[in-house]
């Protein structure tokens, strides 16, 4: 759910990244790989090469982020066992509108509405639609698909999926989100790939 500046974005668009390392900052997942990612809580196997985003002491442990042609146009986050009382994004108490913080007894409904926010707050979405939310098995857990759009600051429409589950009192999910023109339809077979080998461990 990161996102880049335009300068940054300019660039990894125009170097036509699909399949190959971005650069600093990213390490390639080869095809067929399982990984554990974020904390190590859950694992998914990567269907085709992805990037995922290096680590560093400004990121949330239990979430991390891969993409395929540079977070500006597409990226998957991974929330992988988010503990109770925890936000998905890093925030100060001082921002204007907080993220709502987990809570374990979360139904799907509540945990669309944190994500909502999240991408309101974090993510610089100027208008924000939810499109569909129903249940959905994930890692064997019974869970919720949500399907949203999102209109950001650069007045570039994405769409977005989100599929997870509450295990253990922790979330668990896999959020697809990319340019709604062309690049969120072309990583939506990796993303299903991806949630249907999700593991918990």
């Amino acid at each position: 759910m990161k996102r880049v500046p335009a300068f940054a974005a300019l660039a990894l668009l125009l170097a036509g990244c699909a399949g190959q390392e971005l650069g600093p900052g990213y390490a390639l997942v080869r095809q067929g790989r399982t990984v554990a990612v974020a904390n190590g809580s859950m694992l998914v196997t990567a269907p085709h090469e992805w990037n995922r985003s290096q680590r560093s002491i400004l990121d949330i442990r239990w979430v991390e982020d891969w993409t395929l042609n540079g977070p500006y146009l597409d990226g998957i986050s991974f929330v992988a066992g988010l503990p109770d009382g925890k936000t998905i994004v890093r925030q100060s108490k001082r921002d204007d509108r907080q993220v709502p913080r987990f809570r374990a007894t979360m139904t799907a409904p509540e945990i669309a509405s944190l994500l909502e926010t999240a991408y309101r707050a974090r993510g610089g979405s100027v208008e924000y639609r939810t499109l569909a939310l129903a249940p959905r098995a994930f890692a064997g857990a019974p869970g919720f698909q949500l399907d949203f759009e999102h209109l950001d600051g650069d007045e570039l429409w994405r769409k977005g999926r989100a599929v997870g589950a509450v295990v253990g009192g922790r979330l668990y999910m896999v959020v697809l989100d990319g340019a709604r023109s062309h690049y969120f339809a072309a990583a939506m077979p990796d993303f299903e790939a991806m949630v249907e080998s999700a593991r918990i461990r």
